[in-house]
């Protein structure tokens, strides 16, 4: 298709990656975000998170002059199309938070020319675009729901790459955004706006799903002396069932699962239904992040005054996002248990949590510590000289390999303890 002008409502993971990723193929782009921090750091040519590639994609977008960022007050007049890519964050009773998707809503009914067309990448529940979409047509504007499945460390790649492009609205609305997918080699669903939108919620929650599952067969695993490692790799040669997402550790973080299971749930509820399996797989995620906390009070008894060093901060390697990563919650938890926490991480930071220090690397946080909680399965942290490093720690010496990477053998023969999640 011809070159379109697109407008961007967000500066977030989804929004840029989008924008850049467009801009890319020679659309003309303008990413609009209420954040003027962020939109110093883009105007600096800098990226405001970690995320390979990512960077290379902007820098070459701007050069070509298909790339530009602003604030929303700054904007002259939206695009043909407009994407919003802006948070719903979870409520205290676990609702999404659509403030700031209407917001935008409210600006495009403004500004937007008719035939514009508005298209949702924000996750948001279902009958949320039905409503959305009334609105719009008053004013002779498009809706259609397009949920995003990119996965944080891996977006760029994903955006080229997609394994299904999903598309709800009527007819014409998916056409034309399904033009702007020209030249990605991925299938098109297409349905009613609620059923996109609830194809997001659905998957996400069953992923979820399969790690809490595997998680629960850990535990099983520590009572029958079996290895979850050989548990789940048999059990994911079933290509009805495949091996993703079936690794035991100590659950699931980052900015979708917990929010999308905790508003799914939200979902069920008010609309009288009692989903009794999303429930456990939100309670089985909580209790996982209990494991490294019980072990570590049962072998060093008073944590008071204890040297305890969390490895990985991040939900997941190749990320900087801490966002309900298990290592924050484990990190306050032991600092109220009154020992003395220190962290590593090769990208993310941690910031405002008092009686916590960040150190520059691995083996300077392990030196001297009576314990280490392995929270992320960073590659320089699985593949670091553990015999070496543990030789540096005091008794015990207690490994706590939260997503089962280390070499077991290695913390054993430098003295230590080595302790997995469902591993014999």
């Amino acid at each position: 298709m011809d070159p379109c002008q697109v407008t961007v409502f967000g500066a977030g993971y989804v929004g840029l990656v989008t924008g850049a990723c467009l801009a890319a193929v020679g659309h003309r782009v303008e990413v609009l975000d209420v954040d003027r921090s962020k939109l110093e750091t883009l105007g600096r040519g800098e990226v405001p998170f970690h995320e390979p590639g990512l960077a290379d994609v902007i820098d070459a977008a701007v050069a070509a002059g298909n790339l530009r960022f602003g604030h929303p007050d700054d904007m002259s007049e939206c695009g043909e199309f407009v994407i919003v890519a802006v948070g719903t964050p979870p409520t205290t009773g676990g609702a999404a938070d659509l403030r700031f998707a209407r917001s935008v809503i409210d600006l495009v009914v403004r500004r937007a020319a008719a035939g514009t067309v508005v298209v949702m990448k924000s996750t948001v529940p279902p009958g949320t675009g039905t409503r959305l979409s009334h609105a719009l047509a008053s004013a002779g504007i498009e809706y259609a729901s397009n949920p995003e499945f990119l996965r944080e460390g891996s977006a760029v790649h994903d955006w080229f790459h997609a394994d299904r492009i999903v598309l709800g609205g009527t007819a014409a609305a998916v056409e034309r955004v399904t033009a702007l997918y020209e030249g990605i080699d991925a299938p098109v669903v297409t349905c009613d706006i609620a059923s996109a939108e609830l194809i997001k919620y659905a998957s996400n929650a069953f992923l979820a799903t399969k790690i809490s599952f595997a998680n629960e067969i850990a535990r099983l695993c520590d009572r029958l002396e079996a290895d979850v490692d050989q548990v789940m790799h048999g059990v994911g040669l079933d290509p009805r069932i495949g091996p993703a997402f079936l690794n035991a550790g100590i659950g699931y973080g980052g900015s979708c699962f917990p929010k999308d299971t905790k508003a799914l749930d939200y979902l069920s509820s008010v609309n009288g239904y009692d989903f009794h399996l999303l429930k456990a797989v939100i309670d089985v995620n909580s209790g996982q992040r209990l494991l490294p906390i019980m072990k570590l009070r049962s072998v060093l008894g008073d944590l008071t005054g204890k040297e305890i060093v969390v490895a990985g901060l991040t939900f997941k390697p190749h990320t900087d996002d801490t966002r309900e990563a298990p290592a924050v919650e484990i990190i306050e938890t032991l600092v109220a248990d009154g020992a003395a926490v220190r962290g590593f991480d090769p990208v993310g930071r941690l910031t405002g949590v008092a009686g916590f220090e960040q150190v520059a690397t691995l083996a300077d946080a392990l030196r001297g510590a009576h314990a280490v909680v392995v929270a992320t399965e960073w590659r320089e942290i699985a593949s670091a000289d553990w015999r070496e490093m543990v030789a540096t720690m005091v008794e015990p010496r207690l490994v706590f390999d939260g997503r089962n990477c280390v070499d077991g053998a290695a913390v054993r023969a430098a003295g230590g303890t080595y302790v997995g999640v469902g591993r014999r």
